[in-house]
């Protein structure tokens, strides 16, 4: 408990020097929040049928290919976590999550057994072949949070990367987590939601032009030109 009153001080201090903070911070489960597929745990009290275990390694072998196998056996959560998403909600900052889960039962009883479910205000855990576009549609129509308000963690790049994300063309500010998400991490968050929050209000104050504006623009430089060339 020390360690988590630790981190929530540092995230909260970590908050305080940014002027501008998201309305809402979603999470990823997986390798984000906490260290494991939760698929691939094959303790007792998690898989309820062999259906459940059946289905989840189907997925991680058509997700990525890789061995579907027992890693770990009691489910935790990454050191910073905890600390985090008290430090979020002791600023009136809510949170949410966005997973590809492909048996939610199963994710949201890892969430009422670290006894942290209460805490979102809204779980989007459903598997899509896709990018996360349905989940944060959903998200925003709970909470009714606009997309640019939003900060969101992921360890999956292809939810991230700008160029082809399609949650960052919706306006939503990503950040990679390669080791789960951190103080860190945190503090790359909310500085690139800063920026990008600045960025867009600069061009929204840039004065809006007509056609005739451009082209008077476009004559003035041109006459300008041939006066020069004239002398």
């Amino acid at each position: 408990m020390e360690d988590v009153e630790r981190v929530k001080a540092e995230a909260l201090q970590i908050m305080g020097v940014f002027q501008v903070l998201p309305k809402l911070v979603v999470f990823d489960l997986d390798y984000t929040l906490w260290p494991f597929y939760w698929y691939l745990l094959l303790s007792m009290f998690i898989y309820n049928n062999i259906m459940d275990l059946f289905i989840a390694c189907l997925v991680k072998l058509f997700d990525d290919f890789s061995e579907c196998r027992s890693k770990h056996d009691t489910p935790t959560l990454f050191p910073h976590s905890r600390g985090i998403l008290h430090a979020l909600k002791h600023h009136s900052i809510d949170v949410a999550i966005a997973s590809k889960s492909p048996t939610p039962h199963i994710a949201t009883t890892f969430l009422d057994k670290l006894r942290i479910s209460s805490m979102f205000v809204a779980q989007e855990i459903f598997y899509t072949w896709t990018h996360k576009t349905d989940h944060f549609q959903r998200i925003h129509s709970r909470t009714g949070v606009p997309y640019n308000s939003m900060l969101f963690f992921d360890d999956d790049n292809n939810n991230i990367q700008e160029w082809q994300s399609q949650i960052s063309k919706i306006g939503v500010t990503s950040i990679l987590v390669r080791n789960g998400v951190n103080l860190g991490e945190f503090r790359n968050g909310l500085e690139k939601f800063s920026q990008n929050r600045n960025a867009s209000k600069n061009r929204q104050k840039r004065p809006k032009t007509t056609l005739i504006d451009d082209f008077k623009y476009v004559a003035s430089i041109t006459y300008y030109s041939q006066f020069r060339r004239g002398k």
